[in-house]
């Protein structure tokens, strides 16, 4: 049975990630009383995966070049963004001891590139000003009452409700469930019109032969140019790299066109992406380079030398052109510019670094307040925005914390003095 309803005067904040950490830490600094419920064991979970290799805390490209990159959300974010930007960010991680640096790429880390001593450090912090923390309370519905709200929690006793006077919620997406944000509370969550979840910064598949997959998995393809044709007919181009998979295309370059590639495919059924495996070099150049004598060398081994292809290279062409097509040095050099990849799907969204979709942005108000259910916020990643890997997604989770904490604070202290 259920235990009794206990009254918690005050905030309820829902998902420790990064925004709803910041948002206790503000919520708190204005005097509110606040409760942080975590689902899993520890808060940060999926912040410390995001450390594992170095945690790309923001990015210091300028704005208004940095907003753009939230696409159809970008006055919108933008707005967050005033509030706390990627110099806020860094000057919040310097107030907890923590030094960041510019790296070549214009990514912005910390001096020691770790997220658990940052981590640490924010969460002794919160506990020292006073914000209460309940891990392994997993939420499971949300009910308005005459004076506030009422949670429903499940912990390993069984379960419990907690009352607050606002709620905020910062439940995440559905990327990386195992860290935290496994996204059902799209299933319960009420009143808030939700846009379905979708990968994104995701890989795609392709119908590789298994010899091909079998040889190449794991192997890295870089540098090349990848273009498309988005959802206008407009042709979009970036250079990058990509990462072969069992299953199809992963990497930086995929993720940063991920966005547009899922919405064609979403909209066709499959979509065409192009690859120019040699940026550096012309077709009429590679075309005399093939076409030269081979002599007593294999067609592989010609086209490594003469056109100094690796062997994922000669690969992609022998998937695409068969054996025989690659007799034909004209047809050769003009797919080694133009390789035709057709991407069927996007791998599942458990294996996405994020996810789009969520609750709609026109649901909330400028303060991230429901229209509709008065002191109920909403931050972060469940929210219907994305944007590309490079630290855009946690200095905007940052942003909306920072911002709904803010607001959940002012709103309590104008409706319950």
């Amino acid at each position: 049975m259920p235990v009794p309803a206990s009254k918690t005067p005050g905030l309820a904040i829902v998902g420790g990630g990064p925004a709803g950490l910041i948002a206790a830490e503000v919520a708190r600094a204005q005097g509110i009383e606040v409760d942080l419920y975590e689902r899993m064991g520890s808060v940060g979970r999926k912040f410390l995966i995001a450390g594992k290799g170095g945690l790309n805390l923001t990015h210091s490209e300028p704005r208004p070049a940095f907003d753009a990159r939230y696409y159809e959300q970008r006055e919108t974010v933008g707005r967050w963004l005033d509030g706390f930007d990627a110099q806020a960010l860094r000057e919040w991680a310097r107030g907890l001891g923590v030094e960041t640096l510019v790296g070549s790429s214009g990514r912005v880390f910390p001096a020691d590139f770790k997220a658990a001593p940052l981590l640490r450090g924010w969460v002794r912090r919160l506990r020292a000003q006073g914000v209460r923390f309940h891990v392994e309370h997993d939420c499971t519905g949300l009910r308005a009452l005459a004076d506030g709200y009422e949670l429903s929690l499940r912990t390993s006793a069984g379960e419990h409700l907690a009352q607050a006077d606002a709620v905020l919620l910062a439940l995440g997406g559905a990327s990386w469930p195992e860290l935290g944000s496994n996204g059902r509370w799209t299933g319960w969550l009420q009143g808030l019109p939700i846009r379905a979840l979708r990968p994104a910064n995701c890989g795609f598949e392709v119908d590789w032969s298994e010899h091909f997959s079998t040889r190449f998995a794991g192997a890295p393809l870089k540098p090349v140019i990848a273009r498309y044709l988005d959802a206008g007919g407009v042709e979009q181009s970036q250079q990058g790299e990509l990462m072969i998979t069992a299953q199809g295309l992963e990497g930086g370059l995929l993720y940063a066109l991920s966005a547009g590639l899922r919405d064609v495919l979403e909209a066709q059924g499959s979509v065409q992406l192009v690859l120019d495996l040699a940026p550096q070099r012309s077709a009429a150049e590679l075309q005399r380079a093939i076409a030269s004598p081979r002599g007593k060398r294999s067609m592989s081994e010609h086209l490594r030398r003469a056109a100094h292809l690796d062997a994922l290279r000669v690969g992609l062409l022998f998937e695409v052109l068969g054996k025989d097509g690659l007799g034909d040095a004209q047809r050769t050099a003009e797919t080694i510019k133009r390789l035709p990849l057709t991407l069927l799907r996007t791998r599942p969204i458990e294996e996405a670094i994020s996810s789009a979709g969520g609750v709609r942005l026109d649901a909330l108000d400028d303060a991230l307040m429901s229209r509709t259910q008065p002191g109920l916020f909403c931050a972060g990643e469940m929210l219907d925005w994305e944007a590309p890997t490079g630290g855009y997604l946690l200095t905007a989770c940052f942003a909306s914390g920072h911002r709904a904490g803010l607001a959940a604070a002012r709103w309590l202290l104008d409706n319950k003095p």
